[in-house]
């Protein structure tokens, strides 16, 4: 075999690792994506229930403070929370 030849070999060998590497680093890299997927799920379900279990309380305390002229700032919280999650609730039915 000729210094050429061996030459090409070599280089075949080295693509072939080369693709390889390549193909194992695309998967490792999807295999992360589609957890950190499952995690921002699980994580926004988590906020759907809490930002709704807020937005309970807050038209709870409502009534009870329905004779208030000016709401607290803790209500004005409560009622954007209650926004966000409806916001959210939306955003998340349209990328399903």
């Amino acid at each position: 075999m000729n210094p050429l030849a061996s030459r090409k070999q070599l280089l075949i060998a080295e693509s072939e690792l080369n693709r390889a590497q390549l193909v194992q680093g695309w998967q490792t890299m999807a295999d992360e994506f589609h957890s950190l997927t499952k995690q921002a799920k699980t994580l926004g379900s988590i906020a759907t229930a809490v930002a709704t279990l807020i937005g309970g309380i807050a038209s709870c305390r409502r009534k009870k403070e329905a004779a208030a002229e000016k709401p607290s700032w803790w209500q004005s919280i409560l009622k954007g929370v209650g926004v966000v999650s409806n916001f959210w609730s939306e955003f998340r039915e349209q990328s399903k």
